[in-house]
């Protein structure tokens, strides 16, 4: 081959490669996702693509995709938020409490919001106003909300039969009739993911949350208010914790201030890295979340399919979060080489 032969097909390959990686990153976990689901219909003698499971492990999914929505927001300033289980809890207990009230039953779903809009900009308010680490900030607030939540009952559940809006959690819409309907809980999730997207993509606050992630002294520099961009992302993740707590007592029609909720910022956190968002900021797409979110509901629900024990569910899905942390350890090394 001569030298102006090679030198066209390295320019070729070269452009090749970097189609291929742009591929794999639009593609990001998908090929995962549907390998796994794949994995475990035959493992389960073709259980798990039937229209009910289906709806299930979309309505198993929706709760940690509405939370991990608003990790994503978090993670991706290079923050965290361990609170969103007991802000969770709190705001359905809050919620419940209102639901309970004759006259202004209605406005428990307002409430149930609020309550975690307050939790999270509180958060927001120590982080950025305070410069507190937000691992502190957020460990201690998982501790100190759950005590709020359990003295919001006196420690003991509340219970709503009665519960307006109950349709949210306990509702279906057909979509092929007697074969498969779609779970009201996931297309509030759905809602959430596509407003989630518009604001990160389409808005300027969008710009710079990724801004104050990628370089937060540039972004200073640049004129953003980076202490408001705490103050909001710790908002939302509050508010979303709320929209989860709404989500969580129309299904169960109570609320709990001790068992609520728990762990639950284990897996929103696992569904944001599985879905390609850096640690370290700056770096994620909100439908890489969704991937990662359905990821862990796939695999809750084909793990109860094949027969394996709580136990060792607990074990796989604490090495699929630790799995989630080695691969964004992989993935900042690939990108520091190109």
């Amino acid at each position: 081959m001569s030298n102006s032969q090679t030198a066209s097909a390295g320019p070729g390959a070269a452009e090749r490669q970097q189609r291929l990686k742009a591929m794999m990153a639009t593609l990001g976990m998908l090929p995962v996702l549907i390998l796994v689901a794949i994995g475990f219909h035959l493992l389960s003698d073709g259980r798990f693509f039937t229209g009910q499971n289906v709806s299930v492990v979309l309505q198993q999914a929706s709760v940690n995709t509405v939370l991990a929505a608003g990790m994503t927001f978090v993670i991706l300033t290079a923050g965290i938020d361990l609170s969103v289980g007991s802000v969770l809890a709190a705001a359905a207990m809050a919620g419940l409490i209102v639901s309970n009230m004759p006259g202004v039953e209605y406005l428990w779903v307002f409430a149930a919001l609020a309550t975690g809009l307050a939790f999270g900009m509180l958060n927001g308010f120590l982080i950025s106003a305070l410069k507190l680490p937000p691992f502190i900030v957020t460990l201690g607030s998982l501790t100190a909300v759950r005590g709020i939540a359990r003295l919001m009952g006196n420690d003991t559940t509340i219970f709503n039969p009665e519960i307006p809006f109950s349709f949210i959690g306990n509702s279906s819409i057909p979509i092929i009739p007697e074969i498969f309907a779609l779970p009201w809980l996931a297309v509030i999730a759905f809602l959430v993911i596509l407003a989630s997207w518009f604001v990160l993509k389409r808005t300027v606050l969008g710009t710079h949350i990724y801004s104050v992630g990628g370089n937060e002294a540039a972004a200073r520099l640049s004129g953003i208010k980076v202490p408001r961009i705490y103050l909001i992302v710790y908002g939302i993740s509050g508010l979303l914790a709320g929209l989860g707590g709404v989500m969580v007592s129309t299904r169960l029609f109570a609320a709990n201030g001790l068992q609520l909720g728990q762990a639950y910022e284990l897996d929103a956190i696992a569904a944001v890295i599985l879905g390609g968002t850096s640690f370290v900021g700056g770096i994620g797409t909100i439908w890489g979340t969704l991937i990662g979110a359905l990821i862990i509901a796939v695999l809750s629900n084909g793990l109860v399919l094949i027969g394996v024990s709580d136990i060792w569910q607990y074990v796989i899905k604490g090495l699929v979060i630790i799995g989630a942390v080695a691969l964004d350890r992989l993935r900042q090394r690939e990108s520091a080489r190109t």
